[in-house]
């Protein structure tokens, strides 16, 4: 079995390449929702499944394990869910102090 060894350069490579790609998503979290207020205050009350995983960068899957959990209270007309916005924002606060 071969051995790797790791450096102090590798580590601090690590580090920077980590906390860069960290601020970048963090960047990318706060404009979605800064555009997500501006939705709210326009008054856009229900968003559809495809609109919460992007407003959540999650995969449909996610979206179903967080319903199946109780993550996300929803509804169901005519086959289509729906999501209180108001319930998604409290899931992208919640998610500033826990990992979901």
């Amino acid at each position: 079995m071969a051995t790797n060894i790791i450096t102090v350069e590798d580590l601090d490579n690590f580090k920077s390449t980590f906390f860069e790609h960290f601020e970048s998503e963090m960047r990318k979290f706060l404009v979605d929702i800064e555009k997500y207020k501006i939705l709210e205050k326009e008054g856009k009350r229900w968003l559809k499944s495809d609109q919460v995983q992007r407003m959540l960068n999650i995969s449909p899957s996610t979206l179903q394990n967080f319903r199946i959990n109780g993550l996300i209270p929803y509804f169901k007309i005519g086959g289509v869910l729906f999501y209180s916005f108001e319930d998604i924002v409290k899931v992208m606060e919640a998610s500033k102090s826990t990992n979901i």
